[in-house]
């Protein structure tokens, strides 16, 4: 593993997978357990090529480089300083050769990289729909929960013109947008295949969903099993210890 240089406030951080390691600013916005479970989700195969929107800490992309056998993974992030951050990471892992971080505007997306280019988008966007909440707009962690820069609609359609026909499409999201998610999905040609909720824990409500689409492809949607973090004796899940391979310990 590389040396790299931290900068102030950075620490480097253990993703308890085949020694992967990210670099991450404690004031600035940090991965969160939705960005594990997308990356665990996402169906992809030898040779893939994937595009993660709205990176942030580069997280995503560095799991799918261990867990999958893509051939390229990109990851676009607006914001420039959180970007370079991920690039360090990625150099930090010697994983140059399979991960790309590209800083720019997730909009802009589909003229940089060309129409149906992807097999598979992955993204955790922003959460908050636009309007709700007094935000300071200059404040990394607001761009990266609320829609200042992008909306659910620029992501999605963005993804739409990104993926190549049958390629597939995984998000994480809140299941208060589960309506707006799937009728831009469909609006813009991504058929809703699989939806998962993810509750906290048995006999509380999900406070996320993992759904996956499939551009062009035809009606069927199928729900899965819910997923709980933690059991009801408050210890982490059977399966939350799987994804994060803590099984043997």
């Amino acid at each position: 593993m590389e040396h790299i240089e931290l900068k102030a406030k950075e620490r480097i951080d253990d993703l308890q997978y085949k020694g992967l390691m990210i670099i991450q600013n404690t004031e600035a916005f940090c991965f969160g357990i939705d960005a594990v479970l997308l990356a665990n989700f996402a169906d992809v195969k030898k040779g893939d090529k994937v595009i993660d929107l709205g990176t942030g800490t580069g997280v995503i992309p560095i799991l799918l480089a261990g867990k999958t056998q893509a051939s390229k993974i990109v990851g676009v992030e607006i914001q420039p300083e959180m970007a370079e951050m991920a690039s360090r990471s990625v150099k930090l892992n010697n994983l140059e050769d399979r991960i790309e971080i590209v800083t720019g505007d997730i909009k802009d997306s589909a003229e940089y990289f060309g129409s149906s280019t992807f097999n598979v988008v992955v993204t955790n966007p922003p959460y908050i729909s636009k309007g709700s909440g007094l935000i300071n707009p200059s404040d990394s962690k607001a761009l990266s929960r609320h829609e200042i820069l992008c909306t659910l609609e620029d992501v999605i359609r963005v993804s739409s013109k990104l993926l190549v026909p049958g390629g597939q499409f995984a998000m994480v999201h809140r299941p208060e947008r589960l309506v707006d998610i799937l009728c831009l999905m469909r609006n813009y040609k991504i058929e809703p295949k699989y939806i998962r909720f993810v509750h906290p824990s048995p006999y509380k409500k999900a406070n996320l969903i993992l759904i996956k689409g499939a551009k062009h492809g035809r009606p069927e949607l199928k729900m899965m099993e819910p997923l709980y973090v933690y059991d009801e004796n408050g210890n982490y899940s059977h399966e939350i210890n799987q994804i994060y391979c803590r099984e043997n310990r």
